[in-house]
């Protein structure tokens, strides 16, 4: 689970609901004081939301792009149905699609997406469906297929408890569980009192539908690779949900440029966001 740094948006920043045909979708939107050379589209991750990239806002703004994250259908302040056939992979994709035609009503420039984790998944999907749709895309922090044998008990477990427990208890249980990133980290009190408001507002039926998605990608690497799309792949020095080597392989077989964040794990974006966005801003910059 990813912990936001802080919580404040920057000046550059403001929140509100992007409006698209798929339905309202709450976003975090930084703009540069110039017309952006370039927009990013953020997708965030298993149990995350538009606050893990608060952090890269400002330096992203900075550096000319406009950057947009957004809680996906369900997530957090993003409402979403109690069916789990809502949140399909292809879904959540289409979805992805509907919020870069309505991103790109303001800005007409080249759109760059960006998954983090599972959101690394689901915009490849999308990526798979609308190429055209995309200057680039970087796959943060996410590997090829299914996540790593040693993480996959905890998902189940997960997918097993919110089919039987209240939100609520899930979380006292999950907090006995936590990754290895939280290890020896000492959670801020308001960071702690978001992460549960956080999880008490996410559907419960859109994680046990992407904690399977999670458990049973296939390898569609091949796939995008045929697109021909720039991709970049970055993630921290350690990884637990995507063994790090298997991102290097990826990025070998998609010819994608590869950088690594030392010093970050999982969540590059919150753990070391002044070098994850000069790896971002640089990788966009050369792409157009």
């Amino acid at each position: 689970m990813s912990r936001p740094p802080t919580l404040t948006l920057p000046p550059c920043a403001r929140a509100y609901r992007l409006d698209t045909p798929r339905g309202a979708f709450a976003v975090h939107d930084a703009r540069p004081d110039g017309a952006p050379i370039g927009t990013a589209l953020l997708v965030p991750g298993f149990t995350g939301s538009k606050e893990d990239f608060i952090a890269l806002l400002a330096p992203l703004a900075a550096a000319g792009f406009r950057a947009v994250a957004v809680d996906g259908r369900g997530q957090h302040e993003s409402p979403g149905p109690r069916d789990e056939m809502a949140y399909a992979q292809r879904e959540l994709a289409l979805d992805v699609l509907a919020q870069t035609q309505a991103v790109q009503e303001r800005d007409s420039g080249p759109l760059h997406l960006l998954g983090h984790s599972l959101g690394g998944l689901i915009t490849r999907a999308a990526v798979l469906l609308d190429t055209a749709a995309f200057r680039s895309l970087t796959v943060l922090s996410s590997g090829p297929a299914a996540i790593e044998a040693s993480q996959q008990a905890r998902v189940r477990m997960l997918i097993e408890a919110l089919g039987t427990l209240d939100m609520e208890s899930v979380w006292q249980a999950m907090r006995e569980l936590d990754p290895p990133e939280a290890a020896g980290a000492a959670t801020p009190p308001e960071i702690g009192a978001f992460l549960h408001h956080r999880w008490l507002n996410t559907v419960p039926e859109q994680l046990i539908a992407t904690g399977r998605q999670m458990l049973e990608e296939p390898d569609r690497v091949a796939e995008l690779a045929r697109t021909g799309l720039a991709t970049h792949v970055v993630s921290g020095a350690v990884d637990y949900a995507w063994p790090v080597p298997s991102m290097d392989a990826m990025a070998q077989r998609l010819s994608a440029l590869r950088t690594v964040i030392e010093g970050a794990e999982h969540s590059p974006n919150a753990e070391r966001p002044e070098k994850t966005a000069e790896a971002l801003t640089g990788f966009w910059s050369g792409v157009g």
